[in-house]
């Protein structure tokens, strides 16, 4: 069987190059595959970078076959069933040619990963791709490497919390597996917190999973320790193992629980060099750790006065809109440009200079309902410092916050002389916004 797929791979691998450089020949630009869902923020940055540089791109969107007819330069693929998924890609691929495939979003890294395999691309493995999706695998290799990260435990999510309770240390974390931006994630201080926080956490998690979903755990929950201090993320990219460090966020407002909604991202830190250096170590050791070694990573980490801990690392670059708080060289580069340079060879190191400091607001949703308004956005605008608001959140539209919500009301941008001013103009923007959002049992009744 092994020597049938040798022989597949290498037929499929002289062809691919046959037809490469035939089109090279009549085409100077490189195909390039997006993976990413219908609705995700981060695909028209990609395909904004991908128009200033001259590539063809296949959007490889995660929708029925039907619906693609809809949407040009398509390729239809399931994120639910990733070896599908990747086998699609490589059929794509033996009679139109690709150079990168790039996941834009979390549930499409391990499916790239995996269609890079089959076509000798430059990636991470499949292994280090899901590791870095799953929580408990990121913590049991982050652990057996001895990089700094909350002790653990797993647990089923049909279990009694009440018989865990004595099991765990307090305070503690509860977390899905494989959900992002902190949904499902809640801090227990103590038995009966925990009990809550546990059949909380399992209820959304079996709301978000499918049994028809081989690319995601929908039965288990981990449980860590809380580590006490205060959030950096880190933007960097990776090239045969060695970390580029693009950015480094402070994270001001405080993410102490119960749950972690994130609010505000200023970048330069304010922090020490040496910190700075440390928390760059520490991700370098983590990304090792989980075998990461190609392309964009975004990774957390707590920071105390005993070392920075790994939170997560993600195989995938910022999400939401906040990548536009990142431009680069004195023209103003992308991150979107940056990553889709490196992924088709291009040079990228004379281009890593961060122009000014930057920061954004992820605005947060205060409650459940239907948002009805947005007033104040106009003043807002007029605060010196802000380059951008936008309120992805459509009026008429259902809002739900953490730990249940997943998404944000809108982001604010700012630009400025130094941190501590942009980080001004983001809260002083906010200040002027005013939301209206009605609940949905008031509506019942009209």
């Amino acid at each position: 069987m092994r020597n049938a797929k040798c022989v597949m791979r290498k037929y499929y691998a002289s062809r691919i190059t046959q037809l490469y450089n035939h089109r090279m020949e009549t085409r100077r630009s490189a195909r390039i595959i997006l993976l990413t869902s219908s609705l995700s923020y981060r695909a028209e940055p990609f395909l904004e970078a991908a128009r200033k540089l001259g590539l063809d791109v296949t959007q490889g969107i995660d929708m029925p076959q039907p619906l693609a007819a809809y949407w040009h330069a398509t390729l239809p693929i399931d994120f639910k069933e990733p070896q599908h998924a990747a086998q699609d890609i490589f059929n794509f691929a033996a009679h139109d040619p690709v150079q990168a495939i790039i996941p834009v979003d979390d549930g499409a890294t391990v499916i790239a990963a995996l269609a890079c395999d089959l076509l000798d691309l430059s990636h991470n493995s499949p292994d280090a791709a899901y590791a870095a999706r799953n929580k408990a695998r990121m913590r049991e290799l982050l652990s057996l490497a001895g990089v700094p990260s909350p002790t653990f435990k797993v647990f089923r999510i049909d279990d009694d919390p009440c018989a865990l309770a004595v099991q765990v240390k307090y305070p503690c974390v509860v977390k899905p597996l494989m959900l992002s931006a902190s949904q499902g994630v809640i801090r227990a201080n103590n038995a009966d917190e925990f009990v809550k926080a546990f059949r909380r956490t399992s209820y959304i998690v079996r709301a978000t999973g499918s049994d028809a979903d081989e690319s995601s755990d929908h039965s288990h929950v981990l449980v860590e320790d809380f580590i006490p201090g205060f959030e950096v993320a880190l933007e960097g990219i990776l090239s045969q193992g060695h970390l580029k460090v693009l950015a480094l966020f402070d994270k001001p407002d405080p993410l102490d629980g119960p749950f972690f909604e994130e609010t505000i991202y200023v970048t330069p830190s304010r922090l020490s060099d040496a910190v700075q250096q440390a928390i760059a170590d520490c991700t370098v050791r983590a990304c090792k750790a989980l075998g990461l070694r190609e392309g964009p990573i975004h990774a957390e980490l707590r920071v105390n006065e005993q070392s920075p801990w790994v939170v997560e690392v993600a195989g995938r670059s910022i999400g939401g809109l906040c990548s536009k708080t990142l431009r680069f060289d004195t023209e103003g580069l992308s991150l979107e440009e940056l990553i889709l340079r490196q992924a088709v060879g291009m040079e990228i190191d004379s281009l890593l200079r961060e122009r000014s400091a930057s920061g954004v607001m992820m605005i947060p949703i205060p409650g459940a309902g239907i948002l009805k308004k947005v007033e104040g956005i106009e003043a807002a605008q007029q605060v010196r410092g802000v380059t951008e608001i936008e309120i992805t959140i459509k009026p008429d539209n259902r809002v739900t916050p953490l730990p249940e919500g997943n998404s944000y009301l809108g982001f604010i941008f700012a630009r400025g002389e130094s941190a501590i001013e942009v980080e001004a103009a983001l809260r002083e923007a906010h200040r002027r916004l005013r939301f209206t959002i009605v609940p949905e049992l008031y509506l019942s009744r009209q």
